[in-house]
């Protein structure tokens, strides 16, 4: 008599498990196609110079960048190790820490950010060029359970007359 009941509960066992297994299968490709975390979107608006000098081919100047960031997912997105970057010929001539913040689910952060580029020597000619690389690190909580690390770059190259400091145009 043992052995028909002990066949039922390890069938049932069976049974519980498949549909266990099942379920957490399920789960996780609805988690993958609904809540799956993307990298932020950012988008550069404006570049200017307001300050601006030359003096025997070294150029000094303050930069100021204009950027929105939008975050597309359904939860916030904190970012903590974001940095601008600007770059002559490779080598960088300014930098700035971003400060840590937060952007709530599917809002857009508009950030202004503006610091004093070093003297630097500058090639001979009517303009230069420098490389603007902004980078936002962090991550993004999907129902308050799972932390996913998302990341966004953004590159873009400046146009600047060397005669008054004006910005002739950027590409992103």
């Amino acid at each position: 008599m043992t052995k028909p009941q002990s066949r039922t509960n390890l069938a049932s066992c069976f049974v519980a498990t498949i549909f266990l297994i099942f379920l957490l299968l399920l789960l996780f490709i609805l988690y993958f196609t609904l809540f799956k975390p993307h990298d932020p979107k950012i988008a550069i608006s404006a570049v200017q110079l307001p300050s601006f000098s030359v003096t025997n081919s070294t150029v000094n100047f303050t930069f100021s960048q204009y950027v929105s960031v939008r975050n597309p997912n359904r939860g916030t997105f904190s970012h903590y190790d974001s940095s601008l970057q600007l770059l002559y010929y490779g080598n960088q001539v300014g930098f700035m820490f971003v400060p840590a913040a937060k952007i709530d689910a599917g809002r857009t952060q508009y950030m202004a950010a503006t610091f004093t580029v070093q003297a630097f020597p500058v090639a001979s000619g009517p303009t230069m060029e420098i490389e603007s690389r902004i980078e936002m690190a962090g991550r993004v909580r999907v129902l308050h359970l799972f932390s996913h690390h998302v990341e966004a770059k953004s590159q873009c190259r400046v146009a600047i007359s060397v005669s008054d400091g004006s910005v002739l145009g950027f590409r992103c």
